[in-house]
């Protein structure tokens, strides 16, 4: 039996993908983070996206209704701007009147929020600022979508921001996040994007969506094999004696992904006159046939893959363990949510 796991020490972490919906729920007892629920479903359509995730949460065997999700999509804009340096107040006071220079919104249609990176005051007379503007109406509508499955939303974070959050609690205790200087490219492939996050010690100094992924493999292997969507993606899922196939029909893909990959490591150099130190990537496309040796190819660094489940301790009785541990190179982004305990 484990003690002190009532649920306000539980988050779920809600991660509403073009596809699947994924929700886990983490549960704090000490220093340990345990997976005390879970659950995965399909979106069929858009217009059911609000059933499907009441029916998620059904399943999860959740134990509370705290919930943190994200958004992301081009109603989203993240920008990192040199301001005068000021105090994180005046910056918030002043935000609204700046941001403008910064956006492609009209201000009052957003909701913004900001960071200060670099707090050396000493440095110099400018800072670097995490500028995110979201559209308002689209954060109103997700809102009220998570309250209709009878949640209580608690946090809108953003997708990339999220798999930050998830890798940062992954290496709470290993000696790479020790290293305060190391860069670390996170890459994620989903169904539809690839969110890319770069982050120096534990801080985001670089974010973006590129929208090829999942998807564009599926169709790459349905052309390819002359098969259905359905068909292709299972292919792609477990290839079997049909590798070589696979791998021949996604390779132009992969290749123009981790070109684009590559010109956010070449504009994050070029910016902070670092280079990226380590690439670790996950999401349910980054096992695909030819990946690895595409990237490492193309980025001329070793890729690393990694399990945002590896640091937590799951409760059995509560989770399908099985699914839990297939699902797991797609869950950075719902372990990350989660990971924003006591907001």
């Amino acid at each position: 039996m484990v003690l002190g796991l009532g649920q306000k020490n539980a988050v779920i972490g809600l991660d509403i993908g073009s596809h699947e919906i994924k929700a886990i729920e983490l549960t704090r007892s000490g220093d340990n983070f345990l997976v005390s629920g879970f659950a995965i479903g399909k979106i069929s359509n858009p217009t059911d996206q609000k059933y499907a995730i009441k029916e998620v949460i059904r399943r999860g065997g959740f134990r509370t209704k705290k919930t943190v999700s994200a958004v992301s999509g081009r109603s989203v804009i993240v920008r990192y701007v040199n301001m005068l340096r000021m105090s994180e107040e005046d910056l918030r006071s002043s935000i609204r009147f700046e941001a403008d220079k910064y956006i492609p919104f009209e201000v009052d249609d957003v909701i913004l929020d900001c960071q200060i990176l670099d707090t050396d005051e000493a440095s110099s007379d400018e800072m670097k600022v995490l500028l995110v503007a979201a559209k308002r109406n689209m954060i109103k509508e997700h809102v009220e979508q998570i309250k209709e499955a009878g949640l209580v939303l608690t946090v809108v974070d953003y997708d990339a921001f999220a798999l930050g959050n998830a890798f940062e609690l992954r290496n709470l205790n290993s000696p790479l996040m020790e290293e305060q200087d190391r860069v670390v490219a996170l890459i994620d492939i989903g169904a539809s994007k690839t969110n890319i996050n770069i982050l120096k010690g534990n801080v985001s100094f670089f974010t973006r969506e590129v929208y090829l992924a999942g998807n564009d493999f599926t169709e790459a292997i349905a052309r390819r094999l002359g098969v259905d969507s359905e068909e292709a993606e299972k292919i792609k899922c477990d290839p079997g004696d049909q590798i070589a196939e696979v791998e021949d029909a996604v390779l132009p893909s992969l290749d123009d992904l981790g070109n684009e990959i590559h010109l956010s490591f070449d504009f994050y150099e070029t910016q902070f006159e670092r280079e990226v130190d380590d690439v670790f990537v996950s999401g349910g496309s980054s096992r695909l046939p030819g990946l690895e040796r595409a990237f490492e190819r193309i980025f001329e660094k070793k890729i690393n893959f990694w399990d945002p489940l590896e640091s937590l301790q799951i409760l059995e009785d509560r989770v399908d363990i099985n699914l839990l541990k297939e699902t797991a190179p797609q869950l950075a982004i719902a372990v990350g949510l989660a990971a924003r305990m006591g907001y």
